[in-house]
């Protein structure tokens, strides 16, 4: 390639870098590894080809720059912790919001379709959850105590096989979703159902707000999860299914990233909605207003963090672009 060529083909990209250095102007970690990769890529081929050309000073002087700028992020990493949570995750989320969507009216349609097969067979609980699960409960109810089944072990044994469970279980779900999402939407079906068959077993015995103010201080935050790792999983599948424009190996690996970062951030999560059910759930006769507080409180955050924040930061993005 003749080195005018070489210098046409590129220029506008360096113009954008020098711009970047001589403002000092923010970029994302990720964008900066790109441009330094670009950019040694650049210089590499202009050392080879036009060794004494002044291009190739150029190239080096903002090769330089844009090393130095990755290093001063290095050094800065919980910086970078932060804009993973702060930016990345939301993002992701509000790129995907269609797919968690749907994940979300998937999972509430069949907990719905739970609700109603347990208001025309009282047996169908024991279907889904299993003839012991259901008459232990049973027997706890007898003793006064229906949240019983939360006390039944000690607290740090229980937060370990709930953690390990509840990361399984949205991991499979997650996963699945490379099944072109069928594999999601089965196991968003299977937890659908199990919730609404489990809520309502509770209003038939006249246990609703009982079982709702202690069943939904964790699980708010870990049926939630469970959703938005469907909708992850769903986000994954859609990407191998509808292409669009781009080849569907890299629309799979674009898609695939951004629905990875959504499952990752719902991680701590699951850890947070494992500690409330082994510590704080089997306080049964906590006060209500405390109850409903965590409740709410999570309620909120999930509301916040994946709905609200994430439309309000990608609609400063376009504005900012």
């Amino acid at each position: 390639m003749r080195e005018a060529s070489f210098l046409a083909k590129n220029e506008k990209k360096w113009r954008k870098v020098e711009t970047i250095l001589d403002k000092r102007m923010d970029m994302h970690p990720d964008e900066s590894i790109d441009l330094f990769q670009e950019l040694t890529d650049d210089l590499s081929y202009s050392r080879t080809n036009y060794p004494k050309s002044v291009a190739t000073k150029y190239l080096n002087l903002l090769t330089v720059g844009i090393y130095q700028r990755i290093n001063r992020r290095k050094v800065e990493k919980w910086n970078r912790f932060l804009i993973f949570w702060r930016e990345d995750v939301p993002l992701a989320v509000a790129q995907k919001r269609h797919s968690l969507l749907y994940g979300f009216l998937f999972f509430f349609l069949c907990l719905t379709i739970g609700v109603v097969s347990t208001h025309y067979d009282e047996n169908f609980p024991r279907i889904i959850l299993g003839d012991s699960y259901v008459d232990m409960t049973l027997e706890n109810i007898e003793k006064g105590d229906p949240m019983g089944v939360y006390k039944s072990e000690e607290s740090d044994i229980m937060f370990l096989s709930i953690t390990m469970n509840n990361l399984r279980v949205a991991f499979y779900t997650f996963v699945a979703g490379i099944f072109f999402s069928l594999g999601t939407y089965y196991f968003l079906f299977v937890n659908g159902i199990m919730v609404g068959a489990f809520q309502y077993f509770f209003l038939q015995k006249g246990l609703f707000w009982d079982s709702f103010l202690s069943i939904w201080i964790h699980g708010t935050i870990e049926i939630s999860c469970i959703v938005i790792a469907g909708g992850a999983g769903i986000a994954l599948g859609t990407s191998l299914l509808y292409p669009g424009t781009l080849p569907r190996k890299k629309s799979l690996i674009v898609g695939g990233k951004r629905a990875f970062k959504i499952f990752i951030g719902i991680l701590p999560l699951i850890v947070i909605a494992a500690l409330l059910e082994s510590y704080v759930t089997r306080l049964t006769e906590a006060p209500i207003v405390v109850k409903a507080g965590i409740i709410i409180a999570s309620f909120s955050f999930i509301i916040w963090y994946f709905v609200i924040y994430p439309y309000k930061l990608l609609k400063r993005k376009l504005v900012e672009n």
